[in-house]
């Protein structure tokens, strides 16, 4: 992994994927070391989100064209909605970015939500970390968007909001709780002329009367994924925000934010709430996680021990 070797993102991702417990502690080795090893920040982390229709498996297809036009290698983890029968995803990646099929510069990989709060699957935060050793860009791509979707903002530095033309007024869109999350929105199928510069203007409109951080101004950009409009514009747009918080040094606050919420989910979801009142709490977990300087695999492993240990003390 830490050669870059693009034969070893599988296994590793396997290896994630595995639920017996001596893979399980093989895994969390694994990550620790690319936690401490590999070089920072590495791969630039992109979330894309977005109303089922808006587009979104179709802008990252030619998102992807453009970057490996440029020579860049991209690792994607697109989060599908979960087979009732299977509990695997449904969609996999048959119907998805259709620029990757067949370049080795490209990986892709499907999850299934298992219907969890927060649109993401169990292992999103690890296999982040595994693709963004061996690529250069990673991007993760939700079920859909709301509320209920926000989690995705704590793996990735920048979040894209793909809207479709027609998608609401501004008040809808601020009802939703979309205007504080995404960092760029891109309305997409702007090739529709009139109603993709309406929704434009309502969602320039919603972000004026929205409550955000100082600093960065969501840019509210118009592509066309079928056509390829602004999608160079899109790409030095998130460029840029990836500028701004490397500029600001918020971009390790921002991975370790996410870092932490995806280890006490881990331990909330394997021990419950009784297992955390064990270490004093959600709240004391997290504070030791923020405060942690051997990163948050292998705090997640000490703690999940402490918890573990008093569990077999009663």
């Amino acid at each position: 992994m830490l050669a870059r070797d693009r034969g070893a993102v599988a296994p590793a991702l396997n290896l994630l994927d595995d639920t017996r417990p001596e893979r399980r502690r093989e895994a969390l080795d694994l990550l620790e070391v690319l936690e401490s090893d590999a070089p920072a920040p590495g791969a630039r982390r992109i979330g894309v989100t977005g109303a089922p229709g808006a587009g979104k498996s179709t802008l990252l297809d030619a998102i992807v064209r453009n970057l490996r036009d440029q020579g860049r290698t991209v690792g994607i983890v697109a989060i599908d909605p979960s087979s009732r029968r299977t509990g695997g995803a449904l969609l996999g990646d048959r119907v998805r970015v259709r620029a990757g099929a067949a370049d080795p510069g490209v990986f892709f990989r499907s999850m299934a939500s298992r219907e969890r709060l927060g649109g993401l699957a169990d292992a999103t935060h690890a296999s982040v970390t595994v693709l963004g050793v061996v690529f250069d860009y990673v991007f993760i791509e939700t079920v859909g968007v709301g509320q209920s979707e926000a989690d995705v903002e704590m793996v990735c530095d920048s979040l894209l909001f793909a809207a479709q033309p027609g998608a609401g007024d501004t008040l809808q869109f601020m009802k939703a709780g979309l205007m504080e999350i995404p960092d760029v929105f891109a309305v997409n199928k702007s090739d529709l002329g009139p109603p993709a510069e309406r929704t434009r203007n309502e969602l320039e409109n919603a972000l004026g009367m929205s409550e955000r951080d100082a600093g960065w101004t969501p840019p509210v950009l118009a592509v066309s994924a079928r056509d390829g409009t602004g999608i160079a514009e899109l790409m030095a747009t998130l460029d840029a925000h990836r500028q701004h918080l490397l500029d600001t040094d918020t971009l390790d606050a921002r991975r370790r934010r996410g870092a932490s919420a995806a280890v006490l989910d881990a331990l909330e979801r394997r021990y419950g709430g009784f297992g955390l009142d064990g270490i004093g709490g959600r709240a004391a977990a997290a504070e030791r996680l923020n405060a942690a300087p051997e990163g948050a695999f292998n705090l997640l492993r000490k703690l999940s021990a402490e918890i573990e240990d008093r569990l077999r003390k009663g």
